[in-house]
């Protein structure tokens, strides 16, 4: 991107509107309800002919350092400090506050260009504060409508003014790469097993309970106060990107706001937060789990793990807080022997204890994160699949069903991520569900596939006499 616009104002502006309108999604939440926004939620726009890193932050107000709102201003004025430019939106429909005068004076003395906006100005009676908004000294506001799309191109204009054109529209001098195409494998070819990319970017989402450490760990993964925290629970609203490079592999972790019971999931606003975390599972490859080590394995953390197996996701477990606990071999072992009581679905799932606060188990959990990956994107050879069902069939055969024996004709692995198998067999609707986890189990522990969902789907084989009338003698 050539340049970065961070959107600034006061709450209940329509700073994530606009912010939705430039990118052409819904990603940041909006509702009535003024602090909507408190994280830097950057994103990729688009304005008529410009592409620019556009940048919603928090409502600013004044506060003392120390409080929540202190420490979201603090957020907005690092996204300032980081932009080229500033969009700083006001209410039309409302007019001027002396917080918008406020913030006029900051962003004056910041020293950066500064793109005034009057949004609402579709709203009667907007003209009035249109006009008050010239006395703030920051040149001749851009009336415009987020919700409804007007005044878009005279945004464009005014950014190319603030911006200058070499910068809205750089030279496009980048060699033109040849692609890299690979031949796909015969499907014939039954021993082909394609190699796990270690270069590929990685997509990672960190889910739990409000309240576990989510930001604090992404935090110190990052080194930097990137995302708000702080003693309160469910400080985090929005699922929250960040790119990072971890030994040379970029990673993408989203943040996410804590998923408290659904009985207790009243207000509107935290069902759009945990709609927008659930969005994040489904978007990223693998899953971090967070549990609070010094209250493990909540009925809600069990739900957790649980939905993000349904959901087809490689998981890991991240017991956080451990610079909090005072017996830590103990505790690590009541937490092994609950895991695999408490999660069979997930046998041999990775569980790394860490701590947000100190860094401890840091890299150990992002080791975690890339094996649990790779045996995610694991594919098994159909050769190896054949014969490893004969033996299974040897050694323990299918039952019997109405006095006629089951058997399972053929196997091949159909797809990965997560890994999903297909044997064909006689009378499918038949197989019990104790034989499908007999051989659920099997495959997970002969080619070594822990932690992951496993899909094994029955398909019955065709009769090549079916359909056909009996001849006449």
């Amino acid at each position: 991107m050539s340049f970065t616009v961070a959107i600034v104002g006061r709450p209940n502006v329509g700073k994530s509107t606009l912010f939705n309108r430039l990118v052409g999604k819904k990603l940041a939440l909006v509702d009535d309800t003024p602090g909507v926004t408190r994280d830097r939620r950057p994103g990729d726009a688009r304005l008529i002919d410009l592409k620019f890193r556009i940048v919603d932050t928090a409502g600013l107000e004044e506060a003392a350092p120390d409080t929540l709102q202190g420490r979201m201003r603090a957020q907005t004025e690092a996204a300032i400090d980081e932009a080229d430019l500033s969009l700083f939106v006001v209410d039309a429909k409302m007019g001027l506050t002396p917080v918008d005068e406020a913030l006029a004076d900051m962003l004056r003395r910041k020293g950066k260009p500064v793109v005034l906006v009057a949004n609402k100005s579709e709203a009667r009676g907007s003209d009035g504060g249109f006009y008050d908004a010239f006395t703030l000294g920051l040149g001749e506001p851009t009336a415009i409508s987020a919700e409804h799309g007007q005044g878009m191109l005279d945004l464009r204009d005014a950014i190319v003014a603030a911006i200058g054109e070499d910068r809205a529209y750089p030279e496009d001098d980048e060699a033109v790469t040849d692609i890299d195409v690979r031949a796909e494998v015969a499907a014939e070819d039954e021993d082909y097993e394609p190699e796990y990319d270690e270069t590929k970017p990685l997509r990672v989402a960190i889910v739990g309970r409000p309240n576990a450490g989510k930001s604090t760990l992404i935090n110190r993964f990052l080194g930097e106060d990137r995302l708000l925290t702080g003693p309160e629970a469910g400080i985090t609203r929005d699922s929250i990107s960040v790119e990072w490079d971890w030994k040379g592999r970029t990673i993408k972790m989203f943040d996410t706001a804590g998923m408290r019971r659904k009985a207790k999931v009243q207000e509107k606003l935290e069902k759009l937060s945990v709609a927008d975390g659930l969005r994040a599972i489904r978007f990223a490859e693998t899953v971090v789990i967070v549990f609070d080590s010094t209250i493990p394995f909540e009925k809600q953390d069990l739900q957790i793990v649980d939905l993000v197996l349904r959901e087809g996701r490689a998981a890991v477990l991240a017991f956080n807080k451990w610079d909090l606990i005072d017996d830590p071999q103990a505790a690590l072992a009541e937490l092994r022997e609950k895991t695999e009581r408490l999660l069979p679905q997930a046998r041999g799932i990775r569980a790394v204890p860490v701590s947000g606060q100190t860094g401890r188990g840091l890299d150990k959990l992002m080791q975690a994160v890339i094996e649990t990956d790779r045996t995610w994107n694991r594919r098994i050879s159909t050769a190896k699949l054949n014969r490893w069902l004969d033996a299974q069939q040897t050694q323990h055969p299918p039952p019997a069903v109405s006095g006629r024996r089951l058997k399972l004709k053929y196997m091949t692995q159909v797809k990965a991520r997560p890994p999903g198998f297909m044997i064909s067999c006689t009378r499918p609707d038949a197989l019990p569900d104790s034989y499908v986890r007999f051989l659920t189990n099997g495959l997970r522990n002969d080619f070594n596939l822990p932690g992951v969902p496993i899909r094994i789907h029955f398909r019955a084989s065709e009769n090549p006499f079916a359909g056909r009338a009996k001849k006449k003698r």
